[in-house]
């Protein structure tokens, strides 16, 4: 099973889903990791309350950028309030707080959970756009 999660993130790290920037988005937010010098910007478009468009820039660990892939994926078309449920739900699950309801290719990052240090790069992304929701209410 972790040769099937480690497969999961490194394809999600080395063909990432919606990676670019977004012009005229209605949410840019970016984000570093002092820690280890990761780094995103977040963007997004609202069609009304709903995520449009979502799309993800940055650099840094396998974890960091395939997690953001991720969470384009799971966020696209929800509702700001959907959107920050999604969040909070995976937040908890990286602490090992919950399980992730339908998890699919998420579930390759709960191993995280035994990497401390890492549970920040897996979280990365989702706190950007977290913040970008925050700022825009």
């Amino acid at each position: 099973m972790r040769d099937l999660y480690t497969q999961v993130i490194m394809d999600h790290y080395q063909r990432p889903r919606n990676r670019g920037e977004l012009e005229d988005a209605d949410l840019e937010e970016y984000l570093l990791n002092p820690l280890c010098g990761d780094e995103i910007t977040v963007y997004a478009a609202f069609d009304g309350d709903s995520v449009a468009d979502v799309k993800f820039s940055g650099r840094g660990c396998s974890i960091s950028q395939a997690s953001a892939s991720m969470m384009t994926g799971r966020l696209m078309g929800k509702s700001r309030e959907e959107a920050e449920a999604e969040i909070s739900h995976f937040k908890a699950m990286m602490v090992g707080e919950e399980e992730f309801p339908e998890m699919e290719d998420l579930a390759a990052l709960k191993g995280v959970i035994q990497y401390p240090s890492r549970i920040k790069c897996a979280t990365l992304a989702w706190t950007a756009f977290q913040r970008g929701l925050g700022s825009k209410k």
